[in-house]
């Protein structure tokens, strides 16, 4: 009797496991599939490797109900280990603050595309940014995230790199 129940038992089980088996191995397909549609790579600091062009906008407020327009350019290099050099030229309220100044600083990319960048301008001070790595590394959106130096800002960029 003992010897029945334990074959009926796996007559009925082993048919459930090959169903599994093969539920488990299609479900894995579609991930692989998924990734490999969107493209899921893991970034790095390799992400960002090469010379970027940026664009720069934004309000600094000096003042309570004070605000000045900003806008710029920059040539940012990415050493592909965390390290920046960069020139920048930028326009504030309609007067020019910076005509190509040399900029050295520092980033950091994490696995999900996020990262910092750190700036520090040759006339001193700091701006801290926040960034997203986007097209596979073709792109770089940033935002000024305090802490930074000087008045507060509102400043976000959009950098491409060169070919």
């Amino acid at each position: 009797m003992r010897r029945k129940s334990v074959s009926t038992i796996l007559m009925a089980a082993i048919p459930i496991v090959i169903i599994v088996c093969f539920m488990l191995a299609g479900a894995s397909a579609m991930a692989q599939s998924d990734m490999a549609r969107s493209g899921n790579r893991r970034c790095s600091n390799r992400s960002l490797l090469g010379d970027y062009g940026f664009v720069v906008e934004g309000l600094l407020l000096p003042a309570p109900g004070v605000a000045l327009p900003g806008r710029g350019l920059t040539m940012t290099h990415f050493d592909g280990e965390g390290n920046l050099t960069q020139v920048d030229s930028l326009i504030i309220n309609g007067s020019p603050v910076s005509d190509w100044s040399p900029v050295t600083g520092t980033y950091h990319v994490n696995a999900n595309c996020t990262g910092t960048m750190n700036i520090l301008p040759s006339a001193g001070g700091f701006v801290n940014l926040r960034i997203v790595v986007v097209k596979q590394g073709k792109e770089v959106h940033t935002v000024v995230w305090p802490p930074f130096d000087g008045p507060d800002r509102t400043v976000t960029s959009v950098g491409i790199k060169v070919d």
